[in-house]
């Protein structure tokens, strides 16, 4: 049975190099621009959650808002915008770390391209989605 570590080759100089498929490619001219975004959006994340957290279980009696609470509360000009932004910034973050988990098994450039377009098409999705289902709350009676 062969590990990772078997497919290291002997470099020069008697220690080891990565295999070729492993190897950075002239392509990856940005390497670090997605773990940039990935630690912004985490940061953001970490700030909206925890505003989300405290209006909407810490301060609601009984832990929960019902039905009236949750529209007086999303019709506010403060808080819609946040919540709008908290959809966007936490949906962005998670398909972002599931983009960093599939480029891990070492696709092609190619392969990278068409993972990158499907998930920012699944990201507009998600945030199409969430911004009608707000548009619906808000101006609901």
């Amino acid at each position: 049975m062969t590990g990772p570590t078997d497919e290291l080759r002997a470099a020069p100089g008697g220690g080891r190099e990565l295999p070729e498929r492993w190897a950075p490619e002239e392509r990856d001219t940005l390497p670090g621009v997605g773990w940039a975004w990935q630690a912004i959006t985490g940061a953001l994340v970490l700030v909206l959650l925890t505003l989300h957290m405290i209006a909407n279980h810490f301060v609601v009696q009984g832990g929960l808002r019902d039905y009236q609470q949750v529209i007086a509360y999303i019709t506010n000009p403060i808080i819609l915008p946040l919540e709008t932004l908290f959809l966007v910034v936490v949906s962005w973050h998670g398909l972002l770390g599931l983009r960093a988990v599939i480029f891990d098994f070492g696709l092609s450039a190619r392969a990278e391209r068409i993972v990158t377009r499907v998930f920012v098409v699944v990201w507009l999705a998600t945030i199409v989605y969430g911004v009608t289902l707000l548009a619906i709350l808000v101006t609901r009676p």
